[in-house]
């Protein structure tokens, strides 16, 4: 089991105890190079446990970047520019078992947890998975309870166990990123919590 004492030396907050403990047991997260990659992807992924709703404040010229497809001018992109809730329900909209942008779905089911849960179908997976309805209480993925069990979820069915003991940080990031996004901080995270963990 992790401590209080170890989630201190790696700046996270004790509130983390149980949750942690419940995840790592579930999804036989058991042995140090497992916790460490965990608490290493999930620290990089959601602001060592202090984010855990995604941040859509974005202003237009961001918009057009992250995506051109969706705002291909900046006239259209200032229409959804620092409005996160606009700006959720257009991108994410008729995508991942999301209706259209009037439903509210993409902000109802925004990025949330530790390893950002998002989109209806998510959702409604995880929960079964879990035995909560997030569909109804979506906002239960953004309490440390089910932002780390949803991680876990994602952990497990991702098969990132043989990965952390494989200590492939490299692939592990590209199943959670889809990219290296981030690559160096998750290293330095992974060999802190390695080191507090053994």
């Amino acid at each position: 089991m992790v401590s209080k004492e170890q989630l201190k030396e790696l700046h996270i907050g004790e509130q983390w105890v149980d949750a942690l403990n419940a995840t790592f047991e579930r999804f036989d997260i058991m042995n140090p190079l497992r916790k460490a990659a965990f608490i290493a992807q999930c620290g990089h992924e959601c602001g060592n446990f202090k984010m855990l709703e995604e941040n859509l404040m974005y202003k237009a010229e961001t918009l057009m970047k992250l995506w051109p497809k969706r705002f291909p001018t900046l006239e259209f992109a200032n229409q959804y520019a620092k409005n996160p809730k606009k700006i959720a329900n257009m991108v994410y909209a008729n995508r991942m078992g999301n209706r259209d942008e009037a439903s509210g779905d993409g902000y109802r089911f925004r990025g949330r947890g530790c390893i950002q849960l998002t989109g209806h179908a998510n959702y409604y997976h995880a929960g079964q998975a879990l035995g909560e309805d997030f569909v109804m209480q979506p906002e239960l993925v953004a309490t440390p309870m089910y932002a780390a069990l949803s991680a876990g979820f994602f952990w497990n069915t991702h098969k990132l166990n043989v990965l952390a003991d494989n200590r492939d940080i490299k692939m592990m990031t590209k199943r959670i990123n889809g990219a290296f996004i981030g690559l160096a901080d998750r290293e330095k995270h992974y060999i802190h919590a390695l080191s507090v963990l053994t």
